[in-house]
């Protein structure tokens, strides 16, 4: 009989976990599986409630308590490293406890792992609850992600992985800032199924505009290599097209020259705007890891000076 160990972060949204809790218990009925909970409880400031459940096919739920509120994917990364260093299990399923990651799907993710019980299984998001715009900034969410990772991840927390993958992510140092980076970045060989995010059980979604762009940074951070070289790759299209510049200057003016010093402003605050990009990203990952100091707010300045002198530098040649 498999081990499954269902991880779960919370902070004080007790009431929403309870019931997921009990949607859980419904859905996993028919696994002929051992199936237990640990939740990461993130340092909450409400009170626990005292909800006595009676279940009928989960075996056990424990509470794992932060010191301090650190946000889910430290939850994560400490809840996964917890079961490595003292439990006895074969897959880990994680998801959010607000309703966001529908536990119908449970069932999908169980029988993925069945024909593949060996792989890492995702839920990518084929459909999201948010209004137009949020889902608007949720795409250019992915496109700023892919064009500084060159990775397309539609995936977030929800997933069910093996032990071997657990082993594999826990020795990662980026696990603690993005999971879905870090997933994507050491298992190449995943399955996936469909998934629709839900509604909240109670309350607004937390998920923000802000909330967003640190989740994006985040995900880049894990790639950081990857953003540097594609930076300096993009800095040398900039150049090439600095030479095309001063060219045509030399040779004509006209409707040839106002395109080409359109293309080259636009390339410049692109140019600029990564540079910025991977000042964000050191500054996001040392702040995740709670190793924020002078030298590293310098480079986040640094960073932001050559992205303003790149774009006035540009603005001048027009």
């Amino acid at each position: 009989m498999k081990k499954f160990v269902i991880l779960i972060p919370v902070y004080n949204d007790w009431k929403s976990v309870f019931k997921l809790l009990q949607k859980i218990d419904l859905q996993i009925a028919n696994w002929n599986s051992e199936v237990s909970i640990l939740i990461a409880n993130d340092a909450s400031i409400d009170a626990r409630p005292k909800n006595e459940f009676e279940f009928k096919n989960i075996k056990s739920v424990r509470v794992m308590n932060m010191k301090e509120n650190r946000g889910h994917a430290r939850c994560n990364a400490t809840g996964l490293k917890y079961l490595i260093e003292k439990e006895n299990f074969d897959y880990v399923i994680l998801m959010d406890g607000d309703g966001e990651d529908r536990p119908e799907e449970l069932q999908l993710l169980f029988n993925k792992s069945k024909d593949n019980p060996l792989s890492s299984i995702t839920a990518d998001r084929i459909s999201r609850s948010e209004g137009i715009f949020f889902k608007f900034l949720y795409e250019c969410h992915k496109i700023l992600t892919f064009l500084f990772t060159g990775k397309l991840i539609k995936f977030g927390n929800y997933s069910c992985l093996p032990k071997e993958t657990v082993l594999k992510l826990i020795g990662q140092a980026c696990l603690w800032s993005s999971f879905s980076g870090s997933l994507t970045k050491i298992i190449s060989d995943r399955k996936s199924i469909s998934s629709i995010r839900g509604s909240r059980y109670f309350g607004p979604s937390k998920m923000n505009f802000l909330s967003l762009l640190i989740h994006s940074f985040s995900i880049i951070a894990v790639f950081k290599i990857a953003a540097i070289v594609r930076s300096i790759l993009f800095l040398i299209l900039y150049l090439f097209f600095v030479s095309i510049n001063f060219c045509f200057s030399s040779i004509e003016k006209g409707d040839t020259i106002d395109m080409v010093q359109g293309t080259l402003l636009f390339f410049s605050g692109l140019s600029g705007f990564m540079s910025l990009v991977i000042g964000m990203t050191i500054l996001i990952t040392q702040l995740v890891r709670n190793n924020l100091n002078a030298r590293n707010v310098a480079y986040f300045i640094g960073a932001w000076f050559i992205s303003v002198l790149v774009f006035i530098f540009a603005t001048t040649l027009m």
